[in-house]
């Protein structure tokens, strides 16, 4: 090492820096949209998803995998290793009228992982406000962004509230296509622009299935034996997204990076089968729901196990086991800190993590690593598992808290509170602890404010921040009771 010259130890040098990145997997994130849990092929449904399939059977399905119940939290949760009630994102979601987001101080995934020497990108729909550039993905931590600002869009206009919310790295953009197939095509262009020297992340929030339920005719064409039209497009859509996922994975195999990059794929939450849920935003209402949650109960927007216990695959050649189902009780929560450390990354932030390390559990099967599991909080619900138990309990009146326990009745058939009053009086406790815990809704902030705008996508750009500085007086106010 004496004998280099300043060159040659330079040259050194960088060459050491060009191994240590290469070592460090590339991570892809596909994220569904109101994915039923029982509506993918390798799950016995009649919808055809024969990529998604064969990563499930190559790699591990996570049978006990929590998100949350709406879009919103469960992407916070995921961003940040945080549970929403962190943030105030606990309740319902962002609509375009709401001037709040994923606050600033949080640090977020992609931030963690760029730090780390990634480079970063989101392909899809973003759905943590809105209101000002701030909350946007590019200021987030997010070297490239494609795709919606809020949440749910026309999948060909990109119309919501007034406004065409599609964009590209901050700059409104105007496109003809269907929203998943150009996800799909906008991924295959960065991945084929890539430098494999440097460690991707590429985080794939698809908006499909959620409503509107809209689908080219080619892809409904493909269930001629689906009689119901709404579940005809529904299937139809679910396929497309299976047809990005194999794209992206193509995508990988021709640049020679497949083999050292992690795949996760998962729901926010379960499918919707109310008809409000399931009409969203538009103006049609959908008289039959076509998700299906089963074997679970419930559906998007409650607290049973169909709304947050989700459909969830790890494929990794070499590093996750084949044809393997873990059945530990692990949470959305438990990707930053996982990602971010098989990164080589700095786990801890300025906030502490409620999120773990899972790795050992995706590969060797060891137990979670939580004693119990925040399904939510609100001010007026929460539910909580603790190992076999899950404690359901709502705050309106007259109050009532309902026990499962989930090994033997995951369908949550059997009401078993009555039957052990002191295991609900101990996790009624715990909720209540987390309910302490929770900053205000910022959804519940914003109502009486939002009446006027609902609808209407609201921008600071066009009020001043004064929706912003009314929400935060509010918010004060009720800190201060």
């Amino acid at each position: 090492m004496m004998g280099l010259g300043v060159g040659a130890l330079a040259s050194l040098l960088t060459a050491s820096v060009a191994v240590a990145e290469q070592s460090k997997p590339n991570i892809v994130f596909f994220l569904a949209d109101d994915l039923g849990n029982a509506d993918l092929g390798y799950r016995g449904s009649d919808i055809q998803t024969p990529a998604i399939d064969s990563l499930a059977r190559q790699g591990t399905r996570l049978e006990s995998f929590y998100a949350q119940q709406v879009c919103t939290p469960a992407r916070a949760a995921l961003m940040t290793g945080r549970y929403p009630i962190r943030h105030g994102l606990q309740t319902l979601v962002i609509f375009p009228g709401h001037s709040y987001g994923l606050p600033l101080d949080e640090r977020t995934l992609p931030q963690a992982l760029k730090e780390a020497g990634y480079k970063t990108a989101i392909v899809g729909k973003w759905h943590l406000g809105h209101y000002k550039t701030g909350f946007w993905p590019n200021q987030r931590g997010f070297d490239h962004s494609y795709g919606n600002l809020m949440g749910e869009v026309d999948y060909f206009s990109k119309e919501r509230g007034g406004v065409i919310d599609w964009q590209r790295d901050g700059q409104p953009v105007k496109e003809e296509g269907y929203h998943t197939l150009q996800l799909a095509a906008e991924a295959e262009r960065l991945i084929d622009a890539h430098d494999p020297a440097q460690p991707l992340f590429l985080y794939m929030p698809f908006l499909a299935p959620h409503a509107p339920y809209q689908a080219p005719k080619e892809y409904e064409d493909r269930y001629p034996g689906i009689q119901d039209p709404t579940r005809r497009t529904y299937a139809g859509m679910i396929t497309a997204v299976d047809d990005a996922v194999a794209r992206v994975l193509t995508a990988l195999e021709k640049k020679g990076m497949r083999e050292n990059t992690l795949v996760v794929f998962a729901s926010d939450n379960g499918g919707a089968l109310s008809a409000d849920m399931a009409s969203g935003a538009g103006k049609t209402k959908v008289a039959h729901p076509p998700a299906s949650n089963l074997p679970y109960r419930g559906g998007k927007g409650s607290l049973y196990e169909g709304a947050v216990r989700v459909p969830a695959i790890v494929n990794w050649p070499g590093h996750i086991p084949a044809g393997q189902m873990v059945n530990q009780p692990l949470h959305m929560i438990d990707w930053f800190p996982t990602l971010v450390h098989l990164a080589g990354g700095k786990v801890e932030g300025s906030k502490p993590l409620d999120g773990k390390d899972i790795w050992a559990s995706l590969t060797e099967q060891a137990p979670s690593p939580h004693q119990e599991l925040l399904l939510n909080a609100e001010a007026y619900r929460g539910a909580l598992r603790e190992g076999k138990w899950k404690l359901l309990h709502s705050a309106l009146l007259p109050a009532r808290s309902q026990l499962f326990d989930l090994e033997a009745d995951p369908q949550e058939k059997h009401d078993l509170a009555a039957e052990h009053p002191e295991v609900v009086t101990r996790l009624l406790a715990k909720l209540n602890d987390y309910g302490r815990q929770q900053l205000p809704s910022k959804f519940l902030v914003s109502q009486g404010r939002y009446l006027k705008y609902q609808g209407k996508a609201l921008f600071e750009s066009e009020d001043n921040g004064a929706a912003e500085q009314a929400d935060a007086q509010f918010m004060k106010a009720l800190q201060g009771l």
